[in-house]
């Protein structure tokens, strides 16, 4: 089929999207994307390069809570798939190369597309691209300028043209934003109580008290109204964000928690959400 399908590897787009724009790697939170208006630039490239028609627009990202409303609001465009991968406890996004080699793959294997556009610089998907080019694909690499210090070498050399967007690119569709959240000092090693002694009432120790609010400050601000929704209508936290949670206080003070110190963390980090929205509510009046 004579289609050109994109390929977008959101880490990718995000994380040297904000160093050209903002001149440094920003936390997703601190980033808005118009989303009519990425699609609409993509496809236009996409269609300009390859002198094809559109397929679709896959868009690949990693996440540790499920959907985000980035994702959903995405996923209901039309021509566009999101594919999701993981992120793990220590924050790196796991399984979206593979999703994307095996797209690749699967639609040339297919004939579904005859050109793709490839947003990434991942040296993994080098085997998608080579493969797909073995059935007679084109495949065109599109960077973040500059290319050559954000994408693997190897992926360059395979592509069959390589192209690089800069920041004057970028700007229609990607924005830098100031933080929303409140900030807390960060932890000193001799605040609190000691780390081998439980803490009981009115004796907490800071750092349960610090991973707390780095956790709430840490989640992406579209995703808070509906995790608080959920805290307040549940009592539970969400299986995923509790895990991780109580796994970093067990790190902070290297022991097992004790249960009243289970209750002041998932405590403090919904009264650090709840702050959050506050702030952010006020900010916008």
């Amino acid at each position: 089929m004579d289609r050109v399908a994109v390929f977008v590897d959101a880490g990718y787009l995000f994380a040297q999207g904000s160093k050209a724009l903002c001149g440094q790697k920003l936390e997703r939170r601190h980033i808005a994307l118009e989303h009519q208006v990425a699609i609409d630039r993509l496809t236009e490239f996409a269609e300009a390069t390859s002198k094809l028609p559109l397929l679709r627009i896959y868009w690949y990202d990693g996440t540790s809570t499920g959907p985000t409303l980035q994702h959903n609001t995405l996923a209901d465009r039309p021509n566009i798939k999101v594919r999701l991968g993981v992120v793990n406890s220590m924050g790196e996004q796991k399984g979206v190369d593979s999703l994307i080699v095996t797209d690749m793959i699967t639609l040339a294997r297919n004939r579904a597309m005859a050109s793709c556009v490839l947003l990434s610089g991942d040296e993994d998907i080098r085997v998608g691209v080579q493969q797909a080019q073995e059935y007679g694909v084109r495949v065109h690499l599109l960077g973040i300028r500059p290319a050559r210090g954000s994408q693997s070498l190897f992926l360059l050399r395979e592509a069959d043209g390589s192209h690089e967007w800069s920041a004057n690119d970028l700007k229609p569709f990607l924005k830098c934003e100031p933080s929303t959240s409140t900030q807390y000092p960060a932890f000193r090693p001799d605040a609190g109580t000691s780390a081998a002694q439980p803490t009981g009432q009115g004796n907490v120790d800071d750092r349960l008290l610090h991973v707390a609010r780095k956790v709430a400050d840490d989640m992406p601000l579209a995703e808070v109204p509906s995790t608080v929704d959920e805290i307040l209508a549940t009592n539970q936290r969400p299986r995923h964000i509790d895990a991780g949670l109580l796994a970093m206080s067990r790190n902070a003070i290297g022991r097992v928690l004790a249960p009243d110190e289970k209750r002041t963390v998932r405590d403090e980090f919904l009264a650090a959400l709840q702050e959050r929205l506050t702030d952010s509510e006020a900010r916008h009046e």
